[in-house]
């Protein structure tokens, strides 16, 4: 994946103090650094132009998208494109449907995508619970709210397990593509339960227009869909998702864990490249295409 976008004069010196620890030796022709995070590589070109590249380049982006959102009311879409500012709607009073995804920055662990149903009656018991984005709660946390989550709200959950995600991955089929079929799918089959809502809210992680090239192959769609960076907090329905979504990825890495007798780390960074070492070393790859993404640049660092 390739994120490509012109970053404006007053976050470039944030962006170049930020790489500062993470700059590569050799800097390509025109640029200004070349920085590795993770998966991904950062380029920042003399033209002001900032590149991403790598499996997690849409979630390393997105922290200046939203910066550039927030100082400079530019809106950036997870192709690069530039989008026109959006009148501000208060999703607070309405009900949703909403779904959101856990897994797709994990070297290990399948990807599980889960769209909730949230009706205005049911705002203060899940504002009390302290709903929000799973990525800002603790594990312990998730493992408590969550079933009461699961309990009260309705919701449905798919996952794509790895073997199935490692036979799938190409270049046409992409990790927005996955998540894109992966989302329509939960929604899908939430919407047709026939639930009083007013908006269905997808927590954006590309483009609206790659949304529906993503699955315009697939029988049945879901439209008029609102796409919205940082949702999690915004709608509770995505929030409520981002937990269910997160509580069951947890469990089946536990499972994995169970099956190779090693706990799993999440991430991709050095103690994942550990571990996948040690179940190569005991198990073979054949292992690991059971319980990792293949795709990840971490295969090429086991040797």
């Amino acid at each position: 994946m390739t994120i490509v976008f012109k970053i404006s004069d007053n976050l470039k010196d944030k962006v170049i103090k930020y790489y500062q620890n993470k700059r590569k030796e050799k800097t390509p022709p025109y640029a200004v650094f070349q920085a590795m995070e993770g998966d991904t590589t950062i380029t920042l070109y003399e033209s002001g132009k900032l590149m991403f590249q790598g499996v997690s380049a849409d979630i390393d982006a997105n922290l200046w998208i939203d910066l550039e959102k927030k100082y400079n009311n530019r809106i950036i879409n997870n192709d690069g494109t530039e989008g026109k500012v959006k009148p501000k709607e208060d999703f607070m009073e309405l009900s949703t449907l909403g779904s959101d995804e856990v897994g797709t920055g994990d070297f290990f662990g399948p990807i599980v995508v889960t769209a909730t149903y949230v009706a205005t009656k049911d705002f203060d018991f899940l504002k009390e619970l302290g709903v929000r984005d799973s990525k800002k709660l603790t594990d312990e946390k998730i493992k408590t709210i969550a079933p009461q989550i699961m309990k009260k709200i309705p919701y449905v959950t798919t996952i794509i397990d790895n073997q199935t995600y490692n036979k799938y991955y190409s270049k046409s089929n992409n990790m927005n593509k996955i998540k894109a079929i992966l989302h329509n799918k939960a929604l899908y089959e939430l919407k047709n339960k026939n639930y009083s809502y007013a908006k269905i809210v997808i927590d954006e992680f590309c483009s609206e227009d790659n949304f529906y090239k993503y699955i315009k192959d697939v029988p049945n769609k879901v439209l008029h869909i609102t796409f919205m960076t940082k949702a999690e907090d915004q709608v509770l329905s995505v929030g409520c998702a981002s937990i269910i979504s997160r509580y069951v990825f947890l469990q089946k890495m536990d499972e994995l864990s169970d099956m190779v007798h090693i706990p799993l780390p999440k991430g991709a960074g050095d103690e994942v490249n550990k571990v996948a070492k040690e179940i190569k070393d005991e198990y073979g790859m054949e292992m690991l295409n059971n319980i990792a993404k293949m795709n990840f640049s971490n295969i090429s660092k086991l040797d």
